[in-house]
């Protein structure tokens, strides 16, 4: 194989990287600071609700509206599912009433839950 060739075969698997916008980068610094996240994983669902009407009404909203949080921290051991979505709920309560988060959806867990599921991705 010519090195033109390899040099063309690795630039084909190369993918565009993505830089998350102002509120997913508060998210995540809040989460972090605040849960000590044994795993964390956001994901901006946003594109896929751009057809609500409140986002129209925004132009397509901004962007980060939608998200969905896979969170295993520690901070959850003896809370229930309902206390594990307020924590997270009034954490992000800024992004809620002033940067335009919209929605969330959660799957919260402790390192035990998580291992006893196998500890792997929780999509």
């Amino acid at each position: 194989m010519s090195s033109s060739s390899s040099s063309t075969a690795s630039s084909n698997t190369r993918q565009a990287t993505r830089i998350p916008g102002p509120v997913e980068t508060s998210i995540q610094q809040k989460i972090i600071e605040n849960f000590e996240p044994v795993l964390l994983r956001v994901y901006n669902d946003s594109s896929k609700h751009a057809h609500h009407s409140a986002m129209r009404a925004q132009g397509g909203g901004n962007g980060e509206t939608h998200f969905a949080i896979h969170l295993v921290s520690p901070s959850f051991k003896g809370k229930t599912s309902i206390a594990r979505h307020r924590m997270v709920n009034a954490l992000l309560k800024d992004e809620f009433d002033n940067k335009g988060l919209h929605a969330l959806s959660l799957r919260l867990k402790t390192p035990e839950e998580w291992e006893k599921e196998g500890g792997g991705e929780m999509r």
